[in-house]
Formats: structure tokens, sequence, C-alpha cells
């Protein structure tokens, strides 16, 4: 079911608003390694490690940041083991998975359609 802008606007009119907390999420979860974090923890639990090769270029301090903030917003959780060596996992709570069901059909689109905005070559 396709929302409206109008809908948008009458459901939450300070979108377009300076200082709207939603420009905030939109920057956090919408951001490159925002949504390839998100992306990749949608198959399921990873270690850090995990995620670093999952998420090609992505640097050690642009991960911890990124999964700080998300962590931080909620959108994922953050298990650590008392264990030698320290074994931590993290994976999307229900909120990132209700943000991903909604995200996954955005992703697809640009992958399907990255080629006819950027043309390769």
């Amino acid at each position: 079911m396709a929302v409206s802008l109008a809908q948008i606007r009458e459901k939450s009119g300070e979108v377009f608003t300076e200082g709207c907390p939603t420009r905030v999420v939109l920057d956090h979860i919408m951001s490159k390694w925002g949504v390839l974090v998100l992306l990749a923890l949608t198959d399921g639990t990873h270690r850090w490690g995990e995620l670093r090769r999952e998420v090609e270029g992505i640097s050690e301090k642009m991960l911890a940041s990124t999964l700080r903030t998300l962590e931080a917003d909620g959108l994922v959780e953050r298990t650590s083991f008392p264990e030698v060596p320290p074994r931590v996992e993290y994976s999307l709570t229900d909120l990132g998975r209700d943000l991903m069901e909604r995200m996954l059909p955005l992703v697809d689109w640009v992958a399907a359609n990255a080629g006819r905005v950027i043309p390769v070559g």
C-alpha cells in the first residue's frame, strides 16, 4: 500500500521542519554504512568480524560508530558473552526487523536500477 506525501504531512507535519527528529533518524538509517550494516543483519546474528567482512570497504572505526548509533536508536541489539576471548554478537531488534521489511523493497529497487542511475563504463 503506497503512502502519499499528503498522508505523511497529515500524520507528521513536522517532517520537513528544521530540527524535526525524523531528520536524525533518516540520517542514521539511510547513510551508506547504516543501510549496509542493517542489510547484513537481516540474515541473522553476526559477530563484529563477520560484519566487517560482509560490508566491504567499511573501516573498523566506521563499523564501530555505525553499530553504536544503530544500537542507541534501538534498531540493533548488542549481546556480549563473558568468555575468553570475549564474544560479541549483533542482531536486529523487533524495530530493526520492522524497518528492514520496509527498506528491502527500496534496496531491491536500487540494486535493479543502479546502472540506469549511474551508468557503468
